[in-house]
Formats: C-alpha cells, structure tokens, sequence
C-alpha cells in the first residue's frame, strides 16, 4: 500500500456520502456504548493497568504459556498444531478437511483467518467456504473484505445488504432490520447442518485449562464450533491468558470496550471435543497457533503492540479510519492499530502508507483498554520506513533537501522565494495557485500564492511601526 494509493482509495472514500453516513452513525454509538459502559465499571482505570500488566508480563514469558497451554489441551483431546506463517496454517486447515473429505465448512467470524486468506485456499481446493456471521456474511456475498475488526459490514446501509440478500434468494426482501436478519437466519441455518467442518478464531486462549474462548453477539460461532464434527480454530500465538483470573480481566474490558456491553452475548468457553455421552459437539477440535511474524516481534520496540485484544475501539474514535473507512488500508487489520501491525506482520515495504495515515492525535492512546501507545509505534515506523529508505519517494526526499538548503540560509531564502513568485505568474489567480497534476505536492488542494514582499521585507523597513 503506496501513500498514493492509499490517498486514492481514501479520497472515493470521503466523496461517498453513503458511506459517510454510515461510518459516522456506526463508530459514533460505539463510541457512545463504550463511554456509558466504562462508566459503571468501578475502577475502569485500575483495571486497565491490571490488564495492561497481565499483557506485558505474559508476552515476557510467552513461549512457557503456549507449552502450558498446549499440553493442557492435547490432555483434553485437542490437537494442537503450530503454524510458522501463513502458508503452514492454511495447509494444516486444508490436510484436515481432505482427512475428513470435507466439501463444505462453516466460519465463525475470525480475523485471523481474514489475515492468511483461508477462504481463498479453500474455494481453491473445491472446499466451499460460507461464512456464518451476519456481518462477515454480507460482505463475502457483496465479496469485499471486512471492514472493521469487530464490525465487518460496518460500511453498509440496510439498503444495501437487502439488495445483497434479494440477489442470493432470488426474490424481493424488505429492508427493515428484522426482516433482514430473519432472512439471513433462514438461508444460513441449513449450512450449519451440512458443514463437514466448523471453522472459527479465538478471542483468547487459557492456559491453565487449555480452553479457546470465543465471544459473539450472534448464535452463529455456537453452532459452527458444535454442530459439524470437526472444529477447527485459528489463533494468533499472542492471545495466551496464563490463568483464569488473568482472562476474567481480558473479558472484562473486551466487550465494554468494543460493543459497549459488559458481556457479550454468547461468551463461550471450548475445552476440547465433545466426551462420551455429550448429545453434541465436535468428534474432533484442531487449534492452529499461528506465528506469522508474531514472534519476532517480542524484545523489540514494537512488541505492545502484541498486547492488543481486538477490541476495535482506537478505530472508533480515529479521525483518518471515521472518514477513510476499512477498505482504504488495504490490510485485513485497519485504523491506528491496522497501521501498525500491517506493516510489521505483512512487512513494511507493503504498506509503507499505513505509519503516515495518522494525525498522531493520541485518540486511540486514550481509548486503548491496554493503554498501547499507538502513537509511540505509529512514529518508530515512520523512522524505520525513512532509515530503510522506503518512505518518502525519491522525488520527496529532493524536494525536503531543497527546502531545507534554503531555510537554513536567510540569503538563500530570499533568492528562492524571488524565485517562486517569479515562477507562480503563471499559475496564480485570485491569490491562489493551481498547478498542473504533476506538479502539485497536495493533490486537489490549492496552494495560497506568495505574496510580493515577505513579512521579513516589510519588518525591515519599518512598515509596522507606529
């Protein structure tokens, strides 16, 4: 993702009132919930700390807590299953729905698998993939990516997604939400009953019990994760609570910071397959521990950033994400927490201009349940992309050079402002100048023209005194 590209994308973005609309009505009453719900928890602050605390201290000891929680699931029935990158976690997902000959597998919402392209490998290997979340749903049928972490058709109206819906069922739907949603609970409830396999992510993973913890608003991820007879779950490595006690504080903070709620609807807690005598659940569950740059991470200054739990509110309140939506980062991972893990897992040099889509106004520092310092990260990654020499352009680093010759020297200064107003003529109308494409360093933006004598000048020769 090149700074052009990402200025392009984000610029059909804004002109799009639609979506305007409904980015703004979206983010705002999460905004909203999640104020009202931090509110009535005593000592939000306190516990914040407390979780931020319990991140740091279990990323210091990680690979102890992933063999922990290893064996503790292997001695529940789970098979366990590491993935170094992308490519060994879809390879495992697809050896074992050819195991089971597997031609039609169930998703619960995951970002994880959003981020190694699961549904790709699968449509690829004559697996069909259907994706069970209401929201995750209609943007596969519509065949976009999601466009926020927790809120995937967070840029679609209910006009929208009705017009998705009629094309899918083949006749007229209405457009008011219940019928919406009812439609949609009819057309997916026989793929949950002819699914070979469920496939899910995982909130967080427990150590202690070796359990996976999902949570959702929608009935979906229970169904997925009981009903085929093979469950599999993808999970980055970095989301270990060591105990319990340490993942009642994660759960805490999630939904409240997410969706305003203190619990979320269905919070459900999977401690491997289903036992002799269980009327339901899977025969098999397979957890696939994906690294995919995670690991390299740890020691380095970018390491907090492995603290997030993916609550999606430094999104909410970003000015760049509010107005450019999802969609403009390229990335399955968007807004400020979007711009810092794209570019360290999926590497730098592809999304060079996701460190620069910020205004650095600390926002989602404040609003951060593990107080990350996205900022702090946002401007490593600037330094880095510029010591790389990836960021800027060649011809922006000859135009900086430039610049900085001639305001370091007040006799030089003058000569290239005489220079300017001389080469402006041209350009200059009404005291603005519009330059040709090509030329212009601020896309649509005009330019104020140079004035005849500078501040300077006129400071010189006494035109201010009274």
């Amino acid at each position: 993702m090149k700074l052009p590209q990402f200025r392009h994308t984000a610029r059909i973005a804004i002109e799009d009132v639609r979506l305007q609309t409904a980015l703004e009505n979206a983010t705002g009453r999460f905004r909203s919930a999640r104020e009202k719900a931090l509110a009535e928890l005593p000592a939000s602050g306190e516990l914040r700390d407390h979780l931020k605390a319990i991140r740091s201290a279990t990323l210091a000891r990680l690979a102890e807590h992933l063999e922990t929680f290893e064996r503790n699931a292997t001695a529940n029935g789970t098979q366990v299953h590491w993935a170094r990158d992308a490519a060994e976690a879809r390879q495992t997902v697809l050896d074992i729905a050819q195991q089971h000959g597997v031609e039609l597998a169930a998703k619960s919402k995951s970002m994880t698998t959003e981020e190694i392209g699961l549904n790709r490998a699968l449509e690829q290997a004559g697996i069909r993939a259907v994706e069970t979340d209401l929201g995750e749903w209609i943007v596969q049928l519509a065949g976009e990516p999601p466009s926020h972490i927790i809120a995937p058709a967070i840029h679609k109206t209910k006009e929208q997604v009705s017009a998705l819906f009629e094309r899918e069922a083949g006749r007229p739907i209405g457009v008011d939400i219940p019928t919406l949603t009812a439609e949609a609970r009819r057309m997916l409830r026989e793929k949950f009953l002819a699914a070979g396999m469920g496939i899910s992510g995982g909130n967080l993973a427990v150590a202690e019990t070796g359990s996976i913890v999902l949570v959702t608003n929608e009935g979906n991820g229970r169904m997925v994760t009981s009903l085929p007879k093979v469950h599999v779950a993808v999970i980055g490595i970095e989301k270990i609570a060591p105990t319990w006690d340490q993942a009642a504080a994660w759960l805490a903070l999630l939904a409240r910071s997410a969706t305003g709620q203190p619990l979320s609807i269905y919070t459900s807690i999977i401690t491997g397959p289903a036992r002799p005598g269980d009327p339901d659940g899977p025969r098999e569950v397979h957890i696939i521990l994906l690294d995919n740059g995670r690991s390299k991470l740890l020691g380095t200054p970018y390491e907090e950033a492995l603290q997030c739990i993916r609550c999606g509110a430094c999104l909410n309140v970003c000015p760049v994400y509010r107005e450019a939506g999802g969609h403009a980062y390229g990335s399955p991972y968007s807004g400020p927490i979007g711009a810092v893990i794209s570019p360290l897992l999926f590497g730098q040099q592809n999304y060079a201009a996701l460190p620069q889509a910020s205004s650095l106004c600390g926002a989602c520092l404040e609003v951060c349940p593990v107080r990350i310092d996205l900022p702090r990260l946002l401007l490593e990654l600037r330094k880095e992309a510029v010591e790389r020499g990836i960021f800027p352009s060649r011809r922006e680093r000859w135009a900086e050079r430039l610049a900085a010759n001639a305001l370091e020297d007040a006799g030089r200064m003058r000569k290239a402002a005489a220079l300017l107003r001389w080469g402006q003529k041209p350009f200059a109308r009404g005291g603005r100048v519009r330059l040709p494409g090509a030329l212009h360093p601020a896309g649509d933006r005009d330019l104020p023209a140079l004035a005849a004598r500078s501040f300077r000048e006129m400071w010189e020769k006494g035109e201010f005194d009274q």
